[in-house]
């Protein structure tokens, strides 16, 4: 008996840190070298929000949104959230929003206590296979798009980034307008540490 746990631990291990590898590399795209109207549209979505209601990226139309593909069980997911949090607070009287896409199997049962615990105030929908293909497939958690008021992507980050950076990206666009904005620049940052989560 104490063989097969003994074995079975690297096994283990292994895994945990193939799971915690995959949600927590980073790759930053933008397109800051185009203008507003040389980014590619984001795809609009309808899912249901935790209450039922449906939700449309469209309605967020002239407002910078930050767009969260993520899971409860994502460590770096776990680290982003009070960010964004703390930015829909701070910012949604200057026309921001954060919208969090769940892409947990388990569905509300386990993200109902979830968005409870880390008190966050934002939209969050249940995202499924569709919504995600739309955005071409993600890949890794979290998949985060911040989206500028025309609804156009002007950033896509894989992985965890740094809140600075998630920062100065939003700022630039609330600052800039709508249609003929000056373009946001980012550059990768170091991964953040996820002291065991």
């Amino acid at each position: 008996m104490l063989n097969r746990v003994s074995k079975a631990i690297p096994v283990v291990a292994a895994a945990a840190l193939l799971g915690w590898a995959a949600c927590n590399t980073h790759r930053v795209h933008t397109d800051s070298g185009k203008n507003a109207s040389g980014r590619k549209m984001a795809p609009d979505f309808a899912l249901k929000d935790v209450d039922g209601r449906t939700v449309h990226l469209s309605d967020y139309r002239g407002k910078v949104v930050v767009l969260d593909f993520w899971a409860t069980w994502c460590g770096p997911c776990r680290l982003e959230i009070p960010w964004f949090t703390q930015f829909e607070q701070q910012k949604k009287n200057r026309g921001f929003a954060v919208l969090g896409v769940s892409m947990d199997d388990d569905g509300w049962p386990v993200v109902k206590p979830f968005l409870k615990d880390l008190k966050v105030n934002y939209r969050v929908m249940l995202g499924d296979d569709h919504t995600a293909d739309m955005y071409g497939g993600i890949e890794a958690l979290p998949t985060t798009f911040i989206i500028d008021r025309d609804g156009r992507i002007a950033a896509t980050h894989v992985g965890l980034a740094g809140k600075e950076e998630f920062e100065d990206a939003i700022e630039n666009l609330l600052a800039s307008g709508g249609s003929g904005a000056a373009p946001i620049t980012s550059s990768p940052s170091p991964v953040a540490p996820t002291h065991g989560l």
